[in-house]
Parts: structure tokens; C-alpha cells; sequence
């Protein structure tokens, strides 16, 4: 099998280049290559195109995988909008003298070298690249096949940014993306530090049982919205559309949602419309299903046990009804994959209960589930969605790319 070792010894090798710039150059290539994107969106659209053309328009991947000028527009902002953010290595994180005088300081510095595997998302390639580029870090991309064309092109365009600032190349290296790298991949603690999949739950059950190298999940979203008694139902009704429907294929969307049994007969009908705008398909537990049934829904399934912790990544939704608070969170518990859940209350207490206990990365009352991003967060550009609990949780930014050093300042202090 051909070896892909000196690939990520080149690329270890000139992370110093990139740790070793200020916050000015590390923003400089950033803003580059903002500019680079602009004046190649004919070009990025052209090689996505043949991506494109090899995948079924119908795949739930097919929204994740295309790029057009407003996408390419909304990378080329994120990209300043990043190289606008304070630089997260360099802080000092505590400081204090000790009683022999050695003068003490933590601080944060970057990981080293970040490897992120993904599929079908050409977006993660520019994504991930300058968040570790402004955090001081290479990184190596193992993207997926069905976006090698558009992943390809987009890293000659980063390529162009580092050239023009002196940069070497290999501080983002794309790597082949036939399978049998990927173990190789995994392997090499010597040359990679941090490992980050980002895609279906079969990638990252893969990554977790295979790699050598610490690793960060950025999981699958299994998204809950609970209909609390209480609710304003031109509200829900409005939320659960836009989770369902605004972006489908995304891990932020809205998966189940979850009915109190006292709502179903004046909630179901306010959602015909926008169902049927969106030929959303509902999956229906028995209590609810013979009131959308007379209420003419015609994409309509009895739901099986199988339906309750999908992440759809369609215009498909469950639905489970329940008898209340107690019920809501228990099913959540039970199917949810912690990513984002939401409850739809006008009962404040009830709300911060379900925010305090519901075990999930971002909680939400009264919105939609679709706002879990780094940059509706503010944190500029993401790598992923973190659903663990160590280091980093929710959207995994540039705050989140960097560890700890200890800085020790002595003049001849021995320990005997």
C-alpha cells in the first residue's frame, strides 16, 4: 500500500511556520484568500458542478455538497469574519510567582497539527483550514470522494493565499481520498495531533474505534422540539417548519418533534401548510396520526420504533406525543444524540427546568433549533458541532483550537 507518512511529516513539519506568525499575517492570508474565493466563484462553481453531476440530485447529500455564488459569498465573509476575531494562542491563562521565585505563567498555544475528516461538505475544506491557520495550526483534510472535484480546486485557491504571504503549502495538505489512507491516517500519532470527523455516525464510529490520536466528535444531530401544554402554537407551528424545513440535510435541523397530547388538535392543522409548501413527509406515533390523518396530511407513515432517534436529514419528521413535562424528557433522554434540543413554553419555570436538565450542547426555549453554528454563535467559521463533553462542546471554533503550556522563568532554582 503507498504510504502517505511523508505527506504528514511535510505538513508537521511546517505547522512552526504558521505557529510561529502574528495575528496581523495569520489575518492577512485569511483576508487573501477571501479574495481569492471571490474572483474564482466561476471556477469553484464549475468544479463543484462535476461533483455535482456524479450525485443524485434526490441524495439527502446533494444540498450539503452544492456551491453557488450566495455560499461562496457567505465563505468569503466568514473568512474575514474569522481574521477579525481575537487570536486565541498567546493569552495567559493564569500567572503567579513561586515561594523559590520561579516566575510562573500558562498559556494557550496552538494544538499543532488538527486532522479533519469529512464528507460530501467542500465548505468544511475552507472552514477548517482557516480556523486552524488563525489558531496557528496545519492541518490535513481527508474529505470524502463525492467532493474530491470542489475539495481540490478550493485547496489550490488556500494554496494561492499561503504562496502570496510566504507561507508554505503544506501547512494545509488535502489528502487522497481513497478509504485506505484514512487508517493511515488514524495511525499516525507521530506527525498529528488532533483527530476531528465530522460527518454520519458510521465515519465517526469508525474514527473512534480506530484512531491513535485524541479525538473530538462532532456528532450526528438527533434534534428534539418539545410542544409544551402551555405554548403559543402559531409559534411552534412556525419553529417546527423552519427546524424541519430551512435546511434539511443539516446536523442542526429538527429530527422529532415532540407533542403534548393536549395540543395535537389545534397544533396539526397549523402545520398543514407549511408541510405541504415543503412535501414534508411525517412519521406519526398512534395517538397523533388519526388527527393528521383528518386534518388531509397525505404524506403520512405510521411511525416504527426504528423512526425515534433518526437523524433524517430530509424532509422527514416523527412525531411522538406525550402526557407531559416528565414524558417530553424522558423520550429526549432517551433518543437524543445531545446536540441541540428545544422546548416551545410560555411557562418560565418549566423552561428552565428543561434547560438545566435536558443533557444536550445547545438548549433552546421559544427558537429554532437551526441557530446551533458558530456564526450565529459569534464564533465566526466552525469545524463542527461537538456533542462530548471534554475540551470542547457545541460549536467547535477557533477558541477551541488551541491546549495549554506552562512557561517557567527561573535564575538557578534546583529541586534536590
Amino acid at each position: 500500500m503507498e504510504s502517505i507518512e511523508h505527506l504528514l511529516k511535510n505538513t508537521h513539519k511546517a505547522a512552526s511556520q504558521i505557529r510561529r506568525l502574528t495575528k496581523d499575517q495569520k489575518a492577512q492570508i485569511l483576508t487573501d484568500l477571501s479574495g481569492i474565493l471571490l474572483n474564482n466563484s466561476a471556477e469553484i462553481i464549475a468544479e463543484n458542478k462535476k461533483d455535482l453531476d456524479l450525485m443524485d440530485p434526490k441524495d439527502a447529500k446533494y444540498d450539503r455538497l452544492l456551491l453557488n455564488e450566495k455560499r461562496i459569498k457567505g465563505l468569503a465573509d466568514s473568512l474575514i469574519q474569522v481574521a477579525n476575531l481575537n487570536d486565541p494562542t498567546g493569552q495567559i491563562l493564569t500567572e503567579r510567582t513561586l515561594d523559590n521565585g520561579i516566575k510562573m505563567q500558562k498559556i494557550s498555544v496552538p494544538m499543532g497539527v488538527v486532522g479533519a475528516i469529512f464528507e460530501s461538505r467542500p465548505n468544511v475544506t475552507v472552514d477548517v483550514a482557516s480556523l486552524c491557520m488563525m489558531s496557528g495550526n496545519a492541518c490535513v483534510l481527508k474529505g470524502g470522494k463525492e467532493a474530491n472535484f470542489s475539495n481540490q480546486y478550493l485547496v489550490s485557491l488556500i494554496h494561492k493565499a499561503l504562496t502570496k504571504n510566504g507561507i508554505s503549502t503544506e501547512v494545509v495538505m488535502l489528502l487522497p481520498t481513497d478509504r485506505k489512507y484514512l487508517s493511515q491516517m488514524l495511525e499516525a500519532d507521530k506527525y498529528v495531533d488532533l483527530i476531528i470527523p465530522r460527518g454520519s455516525q458510521s465515519l465517526i464510529d469508525f474514527v473512534r474505534s480506530n484512531s491513535k490520536i485524541p479525538t473530538i466528535e462532532t456528532g450526528a444531530g438527533v434534534c428534539h422540539t418539545y410542544i409544551e401544554k402551555t405554548a403559543n402554537l402559531d409559534m411552534a407551528a412556525e419553529i417546527i417548519i423552519n427546524a424541519r424545513a430551512s435546511r434539511p440535510s443539516v446536523c442542526n435541523s429538527l429530527d422529532c418533534a415532540v407533542l403534548d397530547e393536549s395540543v395535537l388538535e389545534k397544533l396539526i392543522p397549523k402545520l398543514k401548510a407549511g408541510f405541504e409548501k415543503y412535501n414534508i413527509e411525517v412519521f406519526s406515533d398512534e395517538k397523533a396520526f388519526p388527527i393528521f390523518k383528518k386534518n388531509g396530511f397525505t404524506k403520512l407513515q405510521n411511525a416504527q420504533p426504528e423512526d425515534f432517534g433518526k437523524e433524517w436529514l430530509d424532509f422527514k419528521i416523527s412525531i411522538k406525543t406525550v402526557s407531559g413535562f416528565n414524558d417530553a424528557l424522558e423520550h429526549i433522554t432517551q433518543f437524543s444524540s445531545k446536540h441541540s434540543e428545544a422546548i416551545i413554553t410560555e411557562n418560565i419555570s418549566l423552561a428552565e427546568t428543561f434547560l438545566q436538565e435536558v443533557d444536550a450542547a445547545s438548549v433552546y426555549h421559544n427558537a429554532s433549533t437551526r441557530f446551533t453554528d458558530g456564526g450565529e454563535f459569534g464564533l465566526g467559521a466552525e469545524i463542527g458541532i461537538s456533542t462530548q463533553k471534554l475540551h470542547a462542546r457545541g460549536p467547535f471554533a477557533l477558541e477551541k483550537l488551541v491546549t495549554e503550556k506552562w512557561i517557567c522563568r527561573g535564575d538557578g532554582q534546583v529541586r534536590w
